[in-house]
């Protein structure tokens, strides 16, 4: 069985496959200064609570983009299960050529997010992660990761007027009843709603109007059933797009699995 981990900057999601059966799937809150013992402690407690054998794991595949935890994440897995990882970059094989202008700088899971949308859904398509910034990813029909956008995370953007904005109050992420709202409080969830659905698919439109074609648009990511909704061009939501991508791209790199 595989053990996948998306180390993302605010949250760690595990993921356990049979063959390309997910069996279990949970996530952690990211620590950068929690050491591999710990780690390997809370992760050791989601397999007892879900009943999943530690020894049962014969390979683990990770794509991480906190530089700071992969030390952490290596002792982990050595310690824990006995195996040294795959960490997926930008010289993985992925099936994708990468048009990055430095592809060492090039997110881990931005690759893992194209490379399985490639493999689920075809090409060309965009992928929407709503993560902690919110990322969009182009493969064109070649095959080629035309590159993409960063955009600030629906959450950092709330926490921005929150934290900077004495008056106004905090206020849960949903689609309001109506735009024009008559209440502070529905004025900001308006704002925040349609105002980064806005951003969604005034970014789509112009990638779409520049890859000169008609890819599929695929979102995923923790608040991707928030505001994909909102979307014209968001035609499916895949809340395991990255988990899928890393085992994909695990039995790409070990053709006998």
């Amino acid at each position: 069985m595989l053990l996948v981990i998306d180390a993302g900057n605010s949250n760690l999601t595990l993921g356990v496959f049979h063959g390309a059966e997910l069996l279990a799937e949970w996530r952690l809150v990211t620590d950068r200064v929690k050491d591999a013992k710990q780690y390997g402690l809370e992760i050791r407690k989601l397999f007892e609570r879900d009943s999943v054998e530690v020894k049962s794991i014969d390979s683990i595949a990770i794509a991480s983009v906190i530089p700071q935890l992969d030390e952490a994440l290596v002792q982990t897995a050595l310690n824990d299960f006995g195996l040294t990882p795959l960490f997926i970059d930008h010289t993985t094989n992925t099936g994708l050529k990468l048009l990055y202008d430095t592809p060492s700088e090039l997110g881990a899971d931005r690759i893992v997010d194209a490379a399985a949308a490639l493999a689920k859904y075809g090409a060309p398509c965009i992928v929407v992660d709503f993560g902690t910034a919110t990322t969009f990813n182009a493969v064109n029909a070649a095959h080629e990761f035309l590159g993409g956008v960063i955009a600030p995370g629906l959450k950092i953007s709330a926490e921005a007027l929150f934290s900077r904005a004495a008056k106004l109050p905090r206020v849960g992420i949903k689609r309001p009843e109506k735009v024009i709202a008559t209440s502070t409080h529905g004025a900001m969830q308006s704002g925040l709603y349609h105002g980064y659905a806005g951003l969604v698919d005034g970014v789509l439109e112009k990638m779409i109007v520049e890859m000169d074609s008609r890819p599929r648009v695929i979102a995923t990511g923790g608040l991707a059933p928030v505001i994909a909704g909102a979307s014209k061009f968001i035609e499916k939501i895949d809340e395991t797009l990255t988990l899928d991508g890393l085992r994909l791209i695990y039995e790409r790199n070990n053709p006998q699995i």
